[in-house]
């Protein structure tokens, strides 16, 4: 896929997605578009590491209830969020994180989630990939989120050529235009899990199948 294409390949996939299962906190932030919660945009981000989403989904609203919001959830204690937060992967390093995150945020970001990637990559267990959702997601500012959907079909497609989400994330910052920079996560994270998967993807139901390179591609169905 060369720069000419990327326009009508995204619209075109716009068009398929809407048929598909979009991910957990995308449908979160769509529900409520007026009162976006960075807050919980980033608790849920971390849930997410190394869980399937609708586990995510499942435990980020059981948290959410307990506790609403960041002053909320700094009172309860690691045992009550491991608890409340399991089954997810890593859930007791996960609740300790939490609940210290809170309390940085409370002092040092005056209860306010950081709406800066440099300062919210300051914050322990806060990588590339949270700190750019919680921007797109929950500030509506730009960046690009990259986690291994993004990053393997858009080396898939031959837009990128990189090793790691890391460098896909800056070379999108260099190439992508901007207006597609808050929804490519979305988009292809839904399209990732249903057509474009790691292994053998469904190429037959793929909208944009003429415009993919199939770079690394085996076998496709």
């Amino acid at each position: 896929m060369n720069a000419g294409n990327i326009h009508k390949a995204l619209i075109t996939l716009k068009h398929q997605v809407k048929s598909l299962d979009v991910p957990w906190l995308e449908n979160m932030v769509k529900q409520d578009q007026k009162n976006r919660d960075p807050f919980k945009v980033l608790i849920s981000c971390m849930l997410s590491l190394r869980t399937q989403d609708k586990t995510t989904g499942e435990a980020s609203e059981r948290l959410f209830k307990m506790a609403p919001d960041i002053e909320s959830l700094s009172k309860l204690t690691v045992g009550k969020i491991e608890k409340t937060i399991y089954p997810v992967g890593f859930y007791k390093i996960k609740a300790g994180r939490i609940r210290e995150l809170c309390r940085v945020i409370i002092n040092n970001y005056d209860s306010k989630v950081p709406d800066d990637l440099d300062e919210l990559l300051k914050l322990k267990g806060v990588g590339r990939k949270t700190a750019n959702l919680v921007l797109t997601l929950g500030y509506k500012k730009p960046g690009i989120c990259v986690d291994t959907h993004v990053h393997r079909i858009t080396n898939r497609w031959g837009y990128v050529k990189t090793k790691t989400p890391e460098q896909t994330e800056f070379a999108l910052r260099k190439i992508l235009p901007p207006k597609y920079w808050l929804d490519i996560n979305g988009l292809l994270v839904a399209f990732g899990q249903n057509i474009c998967k790691p292994i053998s993807p469904i190429c037959s139901k793929c909208s944009i199948e003429n415009y993919c390179r199939k770079a690394g591609v085996e076998k496709h169905r």
